[in-house]
């Protein structure tokens, strides 16, 4: 894979052992084994992209500060809330959106290409691995590239948004402290004091991005979408995380009842060590590329 095409930034990414090679081959045979693999991504494959989590231990956000992410109920009801939410959002987005894919990212793609990989659903709202090209993918908990209004269903491009932001906030400044997941920066309050924040330009409704919010559900076509591609699947790989989130959480679940093997590759441990057939403590850039 070319360098150019892909970024390693490992400051939010915990220390690890490097692969070991006796697990290496395990997970060579258990990939060589399946004909349609179903894979489950991540925050965990993007803190290589240099991207920071939630939990990771010593570099993820909940170690780090005492911050929480924004919740689905106070987004919907407070328009201080939203204010702030854009705010960070507007100043976060110019990095944020600039992240590039990993090898992980491009070697999942290519496993698609090759017929290996029947599905892909990943938990990031990042992009990544549409940017890396892959297709028979589903996003779990939305895009963070995509804004849709809550009154009307209109959706936008959140590159779109940012020039609205712009036009509207012509000499509001911001210099942010401290970067969190999904884009997301910190401000204080009198930094956020005075920014203003556009209305659906089709109604006037209230525009929200195109991901789950914390305290929020996935919709149940999308539950389901994934559990009908799991049923066609042989076997699922877990990359990049701990599946702490029971909207990802359940697919395992399910895999278990189908008694799909299950192997996870995450540093740290997982809700599914005690019925994986295999885990591997490594990073996701480093392991991937070794499997052919």
């Amino acid at each position: 894979h070319s360098a150019s095409r892909t970024s390693l930034d490992l400051t939010f990414v915990p220390a690890s052992l490097p692969p070991d090679p006796i697990e290496v081959e395990g997970l060579q045979r258990f990939v060589s084994n399946a004909k349609k693999l179903f894979v489950m991504t991540g925050a965990g494959i993007s803190t290589e992209s240099g991207i920071p989590d939630y939990r990771s231990e010593g570099v993820g956000l909940y170690t780090r500060t005492n911050r929480r992410p924004i919740q689905h109920a106070a987004f919907i009801h407070s328009a201080s809330v939203r204010q702030r939410y854009w705010a960070r959002n507007f100043v976060g987005w110019p990095q944020f959106s600039s992240h590039q894919p990993n090898t992980a990212h491009l070697v999942l793609r290519d496993w698609e290409k090759l017929g290996k990989l029947h599905w892909l659903v990943t938990q990031n709202v990042d992009a990544l691995h549409s940017k890396a090209g892959s297709q028979r993918m589903t996003e779990l908990h939305g895009c963070m590239h995509r804004v849709f209004c809550l009154a009307c269903g209109n959706q936008i491009l959140r590159s779109e948004l940012q020039k609205h932001f712009e036009a509207l906030n012509p000499t509001w400044k911001a210099e942010a402290f401290g970067v969190a997941p999904d884009g997301d920066v910190f401000l204080t309050d009198e930094q956020v004091c005075g920014f203003q924040v556009p209305a659906c330009h089709k109604c006037g409704g209230i525009l929200k991005p195109d991901v789950t919010f914390f305290g929020d559900t996935v919709s149940r076509e999308k539950v389901n979408f994934v559990h009908e591609r799991l049923a066609e699947s042989d076997s699922m790989l877990v990359a990049g995380s701990s599946m702490q989130v029971y909207s990802g959480y359940r697919f395992a679940l399910a895999a278990r009842e189908k008694q799909l093997p299950i192997a996870i590759l995450n540093i740290g441990p997982t809700r599914l060590d005690h019925f994986a057939s295999l885990k591997l403590n490594s990073r996701c850039g480093e392991l991937l590329p070794l499997i052919v």
